[in-house]
């Protein structure tokens, strides 16, 4: 998750000229708003809405491209659904109930 107040924050747009690209310039915009809507290999880059525009960070980018990296290598993070989410407060409010003895 991004954080507004500590991360350098860009545009889309302004992100995309400082990834290089096949030519060695930056890649297109549309490129950015496809990694952050559909993602690369299941994984999709980070971004917040701040006053209607679309934005990223630098360190969101790096993490991207490392969640990417792994995932073309084979170790994949399993990402968190809700259901999973929900499952492990279920089992957590279990353990404590045994451990408090009700």
């Amino acid at each position: 998750m991004i954080d507004a107040l500590n991360e350098n924050l860009l545009t889309l747009s302004a992100a995309s000229r400082k990834i290089p690209g096949r030519s060695g310039q930056g890649v297109n915009p549309s490129t950015l708003w496809r990694w952050c809507m559909r993602g690369v290999r299941g994984v999709r880059l980070e971004t917040l809405m701040i006053g209607g525009v679309r934005k990223t960070s630098t360190e969101a980018i790096q993490r991207f491209f490392e969640r990417v990296t792994a995932a073309a290598d084979g170790h994949t993070e399993r990402a968190e659904t809700p259901a999973r989410r929900r499952r492990a407060v279920q089992a957590r409010a279990e353990r404590e109930l045994i451990a408090a003895g009700l």
